[in-house]
């Protein structure tokens, strides 16, 4: 039974949402599915307990463009119930001052931030800045595609154990 919604903005076949189809990989087909956030709707969204949303930078630092619509949408649905975990893509080195900021906006903007789960340790990367930083780490994964792209699979791994663990799936 489906009861993860992976949900991303981002080109279809950009790298946000690669990682989104890795971790749906890692969660497995017949429990997670993946949306687009630029056709998702809020019908979408209550078809799951546990809502996993990421971001690609966009601009300096910004969350996709197709999210400030789904946020709005987002924040109208009863998440009180539901886990939520966050992934950002970013690049620490051509961007430190604003690093996965996208998801730090998500975060920011989230009704529910005490169902938030699966936060990372900033250990390991070099970045001056981030709104996705709260209290020594991130506020989910942080991906660097572009610097630190040895390290995505296994973080992934990771942080899939430690929010299935956290969230119960």
């Amino acid at each position: 039974m489906t009861h993860v919604g992976i949900f991303y903005g981002g080109k279809d076949n950009g790298s946000t949402a690669i990682v989104a189809a890795k971790i749906q990989g890692l969660i497995g087909t017949d429990t997670a599915a993946i949306h687009n956030v630029a056709s998702a709707s809020v019908a979408d969204v209550q078809k799951y307990k546990f809502l996993i949303l990421g971001t690609a930078a966009w601009g300096i630092g910004e969350m996709h463009s197709d999210w400030e619509r789904f946020m709005d949408q987002l924040n109208e649905s009863d998440l009180t119930d539901k886990k939520i975990a966050l992934f950002g893509l970013g690049d620490q080195k051509m961007y430190p001052e604003s690093f996965v900021d996208g998801m730090g906006t998500i975060y920011c903007r989230l009704q529910n931030k005490e169902n938030v789960v699966g936060f990372t340790s900033i250990r390991g990367y070099n970045f001056y800045y981030s709104t996705a930083e709260k209290d020594g780490q991130f506020v989910g994964l942080a991906i660097d595609e572009d610097t630190q792209h040895e390290f995505t699979n296994q973080r992934i791994r990771e942080w899939v154990k430690q929010i299935s663990k956290e969230a119960g799936i």
